[in-house]
């Protein structure tokens, strides 16, 4: 019987059974499935070179899953096992799933993402895979016929890194669409294109300072040529209307059951302002965040930031809601030639990119955070960034004692020098990056690096060997946070497209089994969830992802397959959160993805 014939009959699915547990007091669990392939991921790591602890449910025919079922009360997991071993907590009133083989694995959990951006992304004009300025500016164009001229339009998703040498200027944007202001962001935000009455709404001229951190390109007469760059784009954030606080929450609703669709069972927000912190707040107090949220709150909202570091961290796992970590910036993207680099670009002679105080970077407030018992994360992709970044932990630990302890993160991690590498696991500090971003940065890496400095890039084995502790995330909307994508991507190396054939410097590809703890249990330990999350152990949060194919099994016997497959149910703390193929979709469920290319 197969997952979506179980799930089809309400006669199977929720059983009114007998308990047999000897116990007259309890009516049963909750929740149980069971007839699936349980991961408990309750053995040991692998080791630095991805061999399976002694321990792993692995033999030479391959891997098994450890277990068959699972028994949920009040939100926690009360039995793990075979079937016969917890049919006794089936009870009149457990919900019963007869899983049909699916495979459940501990909660994914999403280390980086911006997910109220993400909930906006499906109001504003897509960008993804357009080639050609011709093509952006004739979706633009589109939009602004159905929109009433004088209001803005804001488009998103032209790749920074590949439209790098032909970025467009204003021109064709202002013939096309003259009476719209139009905001168009790039992939991952490093870049922004506005048309002439943009540039007049936020009076921008040749004679206009950037932000510390940004650069606004002008043309040989010296005007604006309607590319900004790195903290330009900050000169918007007064001038485009902002979301009010309802809308706000509909997005981040939007955006955490988007979250929840794909699988994910928490979700770090790397970046968090007030106002996206009052939309998760208000949420949380009501009740309805579908997922666990661990706010990452951004070091640039200075008054938010003393706020809290008067406050201090704030755990409250009752409503989803953690807010104990700090997002910093010291360098800007690879793409844009905005990481800071320890030699020139390959590609651009004399230039290495911005960092630091050039870029922004509050160091005394980041060691105030950190004093306070905050963790940091730092957003950090250059070889001189990340030893810059690096240098700054070393320091910032002797002038404020313990905070060795907060688990401080690099974002990103992209290029990292083999001689900087040992230093992430004698510090301490977690490499937080995107596996998506290795196998969307090829087609430009190279040449931004050259082919030997590329070598030290995305380097997830190399780290690894070095005593790193790994999280993985997506960045979304920086990159399609499709968990399969993300898997795929760990264990091949390749993109959507399966190329290359045998993967972008295979030797940094980590197993399937490294992949799916990236995505689970040592994100949870970045998120100091460990304790609570990350295995399907006895006690911890029913936190689970149950999905139709087994990656440890697809993930080495036929990896491509990994990207056909799909999440069935996401559980979080005993609820569920997503259920394909059982009930009509509730108000904010099964949202199209944004990130997928139209």
């Amino acid at each position: 019987m197969t997952w979506r014939t179980v799930l089809a009959s309400p006669i199977l699915l929720i059983a009114a059974l007998g308990c047999d547990s000897g116990d007259p007091t309890r009516s049963g669990a909750d929740l149980v499935l069971r007839g699936g392939r349980v991961y408990s991921l309750a053995w040991p790591d692998p080791d630095p070179k991805g061999a399976p602890a002694a321990g792993a449910p692995r033999s030479a025919d391959g891997w098994r899953p450890d277990a068959q079922a699972i028994a949920v009360v009040d939100g926690r997991i009360v039995a793990v096992g075979g079937d016969s071993e917890v049919a006794s907590w089936i009870g009149p009133e457990t919900r019963v799933v007869e899983l049909g083989g699916a495979t459940v694995l501990p909660g994914m959990i999403d280390s980086h993402t911006h997910v109220v951006s993400y909930g906006e992304l499906i109001g504003r004009v897509s960008l993804l895979g357009v080639e050609t300025e011709e093509a952006a500016v004739e979706r633009i164009a589109a939009a602004a016929a159905t929109t009433p001229a004088g209001e803005w339009i804001v488009a998103w998703g032209f790749d920074e890194g590949a439209w790098a040498n032909r970025l467009p200027d204003k021109t064709l944007l202002t013939e096309r669409v003259p009476d719209h202001p139009v905001h168009a962001i790039s992939l991952h935000g490093f870049v922004t294109w506005e048309n002439q009455m943009s540039l007049d709404r936020a009076g921008i001229t040749g004679t206009t300072d950037a932000p510390v951190g940004g650069s606004i390109e002008l043309d040989d007469a010296g005007d604006p040529t309607g590319i900004l760059r790195d903290n330009a784009s900050d000169l918007y954030a007064e001038i485009i209307p902002a979301a009010t606080l309802d809308q706000r929450i509909e997005n981040a609703r939007r955006g955490l059951q988007a979250m929840a669709d794909l699988g994910y069972t928490a979700v770090h927000d790397a970046g968090v302002r007030r106002g996206d912190l009052e939309a998760f707040t208000a949420l949380a107090d009501r009740g309805e965040l579908p997922i666990r949220v661990y706010a990452m709150l951004a070091i640039d909202d200075e008054q938010l930031i003393r706020e809290w570091i008067e406050r201090g961290p704030a755990v409250e796992p009752r409503n989803r809601l953690t807010v104990r970590s700090v997002k910093a910036y010291y360098d800007a993207s690879l793409g844009a030639r905005g990481a800071r680099l320890l030699e020139d670009y390959a590609d651009r002679p004399g230039h290495r990119g911005v960092s630091g105080g050039d870029y922004g970077f509050d160091r005394a407030l980041a060691i105030e955070a950190m004093r306070a018992g905050f963790q940091l994360g730092i957003h950090a992709i250059g070889d001189a960034g990340n030893r810059e970044t690096l240098d700054f932990f070393e320091s910032a630990f002797t002038q404020a004692p313990g905070a060795e302890n907060n688990r401080h993160r690099i974002e990103h991690a992209q290029i990292v020098h083999p001689l900087d590498q040992p230093r992430f696991g004698a510090l301490g500090i977690i490499a937080s990056m995107e596996p998506p971003h290795a196998v969307e940065d090829k087609s430009w890496a190279e040449d931004r690096l050259g082919p030997e400095r590329v070598r030290h890039g995305y380097a997830w084995r190399s780290l690894r060997e070095q005593g790193a502790r790994l999280a993985f995330n997506s960045d979304m909307s920086g990159s399609d946070p499709n968990l399969f994508y993300g898997l795929h991507a760990v264990v091949t190396r390749r993109g959507k497209d399966r190329r290359p054939p045998g993967g972008w410097f295979p030797e940094q590809a980590l197993t399937p089994e490294e992949a799916v703890r990236a995505y689970s249990l040592w994100n949870a330990f970045a998120g100091f969830a460990e304790g609570e999350t990350g295995t399907l152990e006895v006690g911890k949060l029913a936190d689970m992802t149950v999905t139709d194919l087994d990656p440890f099994v697809v993930g080495v016997d036929d990896p491509d397959r990994l990207l056909a497959g799909e999440v069935l149910m996401t559980i979080v703390g005993g609820e569920i959160a997503f259920e394909s193929g059982v009930t009509e979709p509730v108000p904010g469920a099964l949202y199209k993805n944004p990130l997928e290319l139209p």
